[in-house]
């Protein structure tokens, strides 16, 4: 894809999805770090559901070590990977009290070093929390990315590298965030709304329906 297409698209994506914000909700840095994790392998909206009763009864780390990690667990169950994720949540609070005195840590190191996050999950703290100009590649991006012929690649990582090549500056804050919405509303893994889709003359995806 030449440059001209990918500024096409970037504009597109911004003017459609621009005054959108995440579909997680969240009040603190706290709150998005805890819903960005458990957003691994489920909806935003049951994330939502879930988080709303868990912040309701402890929304600090050292709120939600006094509450307990049975009390972590019961309230998370409805997700998947829910013990996993209740371990690595409560492993967090205690990490977070005593290295960096309740606060989260502001590098991608001392992000990925914290049980359950990996490098999407620091990407997206980066990005959303300290406004870092890095961007989180997951499922949507990546798909999104290939199937456009936007930025191409066989892995996670290799599609992130070029992102970051290839998106100006100015775009990089929102970058993660238009791809989601496009790959979760209109490219979807079945059935791409192509019809609708905002980018259809600069995409270029052989196979549109």
């Amino acid at each position: 894809m030449n440059y001209n297409n990918r500024i096409n698209i970037l504009t597109i994506f911004l003017n459609t999805y621009g005054s959108l914000t995440t579909e997680l909700n969240f009040s603190s840095e706290f709150e998005l770090l805890v819903a960005v994790l458990l957003s691994a392998k489920t909806t935003d909206r049951m994330v939502n559901i879930v988080t709303k009763k868990l912040f309701s009864i402890a929304n600090t780390p050292k709120g939600l070590i006094l509450a307990g990690l049975p009390m972590i667990k019961k309230s998370i169950k409805r997700i998947g990977l829910f013990n996993r994720k209740s371990i690595n949540i409560f492993k967090i609070c205690n990490i977070l009290l005593k290295k960096y005195n309740g606060k989260i840590p502001r590098n991608r190191k001392d992000l990925e070093s914290l049980p359950g996050i990996g490098r999407k999950t620091a990407n997206v703290i980066l990005n959303v929390v300290f406004k870092k100009k890095t961007i989180a590649v997951d499922t949507h991006v990546f798909r999104v990315c290939n199937r456009t012929g936007f930025a191409t690649g066989k892995t996670v990582f290799e599609v992130e590298k070029k992102l970051l090549d290839f998106v100006p500056s100015n775009f990089k804050l929102k970058c993660h965030f238009l791809f989601l919405m496009h790959g979760r509303h209109i490219c979807t893994f079945y059935k791409p709304k192509c019809l609708k889709c905002c980018i259809s003359h600069d995409c270029e995806f052989k196979n549109k329906v």
